[in-house]
């Protein structure tokens, strides 16, 4: 009678949670779905279903499939930056905990993650710019003629990759301080008596011993960046503030789709394909975790 008296409170206590839950995450997935079997453009009433037509059509637009592939490429560019970089600067960082500076050196690297998007992407817009920006100064010490940052695609696409990365290194390095705090020293100490260096050290066992975190900073990196929208409409703009088109990303193609060519439906089954995107990488990281904790 107890056990049932406490299953019943802890239920009536997270109804209200689950209540929100609902209402912010499961319906609105639910009605995505919905209109992404149908055929509506915003202005009229009428939702005439039509099965898979736009899943259809998105295997034949090559729009969809530029977005895909950027986005892909910017998630994936991130997640090769963000890994190691974060990795390291996170056993600089602990390697030092001792010094005075070390809450200094983890707030400046935590800093860009919280910072929000649109006035960092200003602030990074200014850096990229052609003319003044102070990017091209830097590298004309060097000799190297200024590039045409924000319009030539492939450095478009290297830009958005730079911002994103900037923004996502903070967590990561978060995320390996605690892993690093968290591995026995002792085998670090052997390790030191038989002979091994620090790169040694880091290589043979941090990097080992870190795989489950580096894991799920992957995963949470990839899912971040398939997202990506903020840093593109406001590096890609123009001067009148429409967004450019150098670089195509697919949460930008589903709201042209939505609210510039009325086509609701359509845009739906984009989210759609998101939504599996992110499912499918969410499923990897359980699973992978599964095996590498039944070994």
């Amino acid at each position: 009678m107890r056990a049932q008296k406490r299953w019943l409170f802890s239920l009536l206590a997270i109804l209200p949670v689950l209540a929100i839950f609902t209402y912010v995450r499961v319906i609105p997935i639910a009605d995505i779905l919905r209109l992404s079997v149908h055929k509506w453009n915003l202005l009229s009433k009428n939702k005439p279903f039509i099965g898979l037509a736009n899943f259809q059509e998105l295997l034949r637009d090559r729009l969809f499939h530029e977005a895909l592939l950027n986005t892909s490429i910017i998630a994936f560019g991130v997640v090769c930056i963000t890994i190691p970089l974060g990795m390291v600067i996170a056993a600089l960082i602990f390697h030092r905990t001792r010094s005075r500076f070390a809450g200094f050196y983890e707030t400046s690297v935590f800093i860009p993650h919280v910072v929000s998007l649109v006035p960092a992407a200003m602030a990074w817009k200014w850096i990229f710019d052609a003319r003044l920006g102070p990017l091209n100064a830097l590298l004309s010490v060097f000799g190297i003629e200024p590039q045409a940052w924000l319009f030539d695609p492939v450095l478009s696409l290297v830009s958005v990759i730079v911002l994103c990365s900037w923004q996502a290194l903070g967590y990561a390095v978060l995320i390996y301080l605690v892993g690093f705090k968290s591995l026995p020293q002792s085998l670090f100490e052997a390790a030191k008596l038989d002979g091994a260096s620090g790169p040694q050290s880091f290589w043979f066992l941090s990097v080992p011993m870190l795989k489950p975190i580096t894991l799920y900073v992957a995963v949470v990196t990839l899912v971040s960046a398939f997202n990506v929208y903020a840093q593109v409409y406001v590096l890609a703009s123009d001067a009148q503030g429409a967004p450019g088109r150098q670089v195509r990303v697919i949460v930008l193609d589903m709201l042209e789709n939505s609210f510039r060519n009325y086509r609701i439906g359509y845009a739906a089954s984009e989210a759609v394909v998101l939504l599996v995107i992110v499912l499918i990488l969410t499923f990897i990281q359980f699973t992978l975790l599964r095996e590498r904790k039944g070994r």
